[in-house]
């Protein structure tokens, strides 16, 4: 009888485990995990669950209030998915903005906190996207090192004003719809507290 009830512990855990992912990723796994162990967590980017056909908007929770985001999944579905996978896993909860140029932009979204982290892989160039006021686009390492102009796996930028000297460069994936003021206010050091997606 205990044999079996154990067995049937571990069939239920492993049927969950692999359901649609809807589950699991509601409980945002990564969450309480701390964030230097999320660095190289993964081995590959996330298969492709997005629906490019729907409306995805990430509303970042940050220490200074929210920010939503639209995201394109439309033009960016590898960067848009990703996004979607770390936001859902808690992989962003707790992470600072590591990066604030005054005019120019914000960075987070490294685990490390020092520029130099991500989850253990990147993404596909997905250029096309301007970089207007509010875009949020992947950072990357330079040419001399990424001639494919592949993003960041984790590490995401928001500009505080028009810099189109970045277009065909790096990978926009949204825009900012709501918050910019609050934007405008995070300091270094700031946290984004945890990120909900919302699919229309």
């Amino acid at each position: 009888m205990r044999k079996s009830l154990i067995l049937a512990m571990i069939f239920g855990f492993l049927v969950f485990g692999a359901c649609s992912g809807k589950e699991v990723s509601k409980s945002a796994p990564l969450a309480d995990v701390p964030p230097a162990q999320r660095n190289g967590y993964y081995k590959s980017e996330p298969p492709m669950t997005i629906d490019t056909s729907k409306s995805y908007q990430a509303v970042i929770h940050t220490t200074e209030g929210d920010v939503t985001v639209q995201l394109r999944a439309d033009k960016a579905p590898h960067g848009v998915n990703n996004f979607v996978f770390l936001a859902k896993q808690g992989f962003y909860n707790g992470l600072t903005f590591h990066r604030v140029e005054p005019g120019f932009v914000v960075q987070g979204g490294d685990p490390l906190g020092n520029g130099t982290g991500g989850p253990g892989y990147t993404l596909p160039a997905e250029i096309g996207l301007t970089h207007e006021k509010g875009a949020v686009a992947w950072a990357r390492l330079p040419d001399s090192v990424n001639p494919d102009k592949r993003s960041s796996g984790s590490q995401f930028y928001i500009t505080l004003a028009p810099t189109h000297f970045l277009d065909g460069g790096y990978s926009v994936f949204g825009y900012v719809v709501k918050g910019m003021d609050v934007v405008e206010k995070i300091k270094k050091g700031d946290r984004i507290e945890s990120i909900d997606i919302v699919v229309k």
